[in-house]
């Protein structure tokens, strides 16, 4: 009837009345907002207030010809339009035609289109132009739930408000009123219940109430779950320990007779992801009854899941059953679907699989578990070069050989660059220049104990394989990180030998460049 019977908008509630008093409101708002928060009550209340002949502190008298006829439904200046039945250019013409009249006996003629996102592009087009110039005797109010769908054009010439979903505390207090003011009885568990059903909506809410008083005047927690339908939900708890304790015969047991009764598995499936929500909430949050709907009974069995789950098992199990909702409206087989969905909640496979990643994700999660394996059994000895028993010459040849049976289980993926390389170079050039020039533009990579080293062109790898130029190398790589390494050489490019500049090749060009005449005998 008024404004403070609005529940939980008191940020919306204020602003509107401190405009009615000041005599500034606006020509158009725009209320959006999940279903049943007070969107269209707030704009009959609003355009009550604005035309009432006595109003009191922004708010309606309630006693004047204009809020009687208003709350009767009889005064013809306050127009309301369903834009889901009136979504065509031509009804928003004949909403056109007349705003040009002046109001009968109010003082605004104030149209309310609700659900104004189901209006047609051409009717948004055709509303845009009477919002741009709208007669001082007209007030706009759309409504919606789906904000998205209204064009920013619309919404630019609108006061925006934003209806919150309504706090259960603000629901039960509510309940708690009309029950006194109907004279049945309310338990004030039942009322919770009622709220935490009605998912911040005031209308669901009252519907509820409205079924619960039909059953009987003495409304308890049974009353509640018996008109909800929530009660004989024991399939629900039933299919949860089945995940939980991955016996895929039971769950499809369960399924099949569900389907003889014929429930609807797409409701099934929802109802199963939402007590999975719950079973999340039991795992990660103490003292979370407030945010759980479920019957004593059942929370005790869900706490008894949580118990038997692993956390990152719940979070893959609500992510197949949002790809089931997803799925099931493009289903040709909905039995099918619920079944395939179960199946991979109670195998025991990998996270990738039970969340249907593709076998690539598969291979490369089963790749770093054996990863985490090698790492956690500690890195391989490394095998230094006996110095006294071998010569520089077969010591190189053994280092650079490629090591072909612990190289050939590898990828590229299984290397890091080495920390450091342009320094490791700098030593070698300083100690060695002549096996340092071959390591020019050159990049290396390790993996316990093998260095896969990449040179600039197939003449400086075949020079660095057949001298001693790697056995020189380990000695600085010894010094930096305390062990020797097999060297595997490389060419950056393939078959380019024949092309490749030599280090003879480099300074000659190196001297033209300086007009340094160069005479080379071969």
């Amino acid at each position: 009837m008024s404004f403070q019977d609005v529940v939980s908008q008191p940020h919306i509630t204020t602003t509107l009345k401190n405009q009615i008093k000041a005599n500034k409101t606006a020509h158009a708002y725009l209320f959006t907002g999940s279903r049943g928060t007070g969107k269209t009550t707030c704009a009959r209340i609003f355009a009550k207030a604005i035309n009432c002949l006595d109003p009191q502190n922004g708010e309606p008298c309630l006693k004047c010809e204009i809020c009687k006829n208003a709350d009767s439904g009889m005064l013809a200046d306050i127009i309301e339009i369903d834009a889901a039945s009136n979504s065509k250019v031509e009804d928003i013409r004949e909403l056109r035609e007349g705003v040009v009249y002046t109001p009968e006996i109010c003082k605004y003629k104030v149209y309310i289109i609700d659900e104004v996102h189901m209006l047609s592009a051409g009717a948004f087009n055709a509303l845009l132009k009477t919002m741009e110039e709208p007669p001082p005797h007209v007030k706009f109010v759309l409504a919606t739930t789906e904000i998205q769908k209204v064009p920013a054009t619309i919404i630019s010439r609108c006061q925006h408000f934003d209806f919150h979903r309504i706090r259960n505390e603000d629901i039960v207090s509510r309940l708690m009123y009309i029950a006194q003011q109907e004279g049945f009885t309310l338990h004030e568990d039942a009322a919770g219940m009622i709220a935490r059903l009605s998912d911040g909506g005031m209308r669901d809410a009252l519907s509820l109430l409205d079924q619960c008083v039909a059953f009987e005047d003495d409304i308890t927690l049974d009353v509640v779950s018996s008109a909800a339908g929530i009660a004989g939900r024991d399939y629900l708890f039933d299919l949860l320990e089945c995940v939980a304790s991955k016996n895929t015969a039971e769950a499809l047991r369960i399924a099949d007779r569900l389907y003889s009764m014929s429930k609807d598995l797409k409701v099934l499936a929802g109802e199963l992801l939402t007590q999975m929500r719950n079973v999340m909430l039991v795992k990660t949050i103490d003292n979370n009854k407030e945010l759980i709907t479920c019957l004593p009974e059942e929370y005790d069995r869900l706490c008894k899941v949580a118990a038997s789950m692993k956390l990152d098992d719940i979070l893959d199990d609500i992510s197949v059953l949002q790809q089931c909702s997803e799925r099931f409206s493009r289903a040709s087989s909905k039995r099918i679907e619920l079944e395939m969905t179960l199946v991979k909640l109670c195998s025991a496979k990998s996270v990738a699989v039970s969340a249907g990643a593709s076998p690539d994700v598969t291979a490369l999660m089963n790749r770093i578990s054996q990863l985490e394996a090698m790492a956690a059994a500690g890195p391989v000895p490394p095998q230094p070069i006996n110095e006294q028993r071998t010569s520089p010459k077969a010591a190189a040849q053994q280092q650079s050989e490629p090591v072909q049976k612990a190289a050939s289980k590898l990828s590229m993926s299984d290397f890091k660059p080495v920390e450091n390389w342009e320094s490791i170079v700098t030593q070698v050039n300083e100690k060695y220049p002549s096996t340092g020039c071959f390591l020019k533009d050159s990049s290396a990579y390790s993996y316990q104990n093998i260095l896969l080293l990449t040179v600039h062109n197939e003449f400086f790898k075949e020079k660095f394989k057949k001298g001693r130029d790697a056995a020189l190398l380990n000695e600085v790589l010894k010094a930096n990180f305390g062990q020797t390494f097999n060297i595997k050489v490389r060419s950056a490019g393939k078959n380019d030998q024949q092309g490749a500049d030599t280090p003879l090749d480099m300074l000659v060009k190196k001297a033209k460049a300086m007009d340094i005449e160069v005479d080379i005998v071969k």
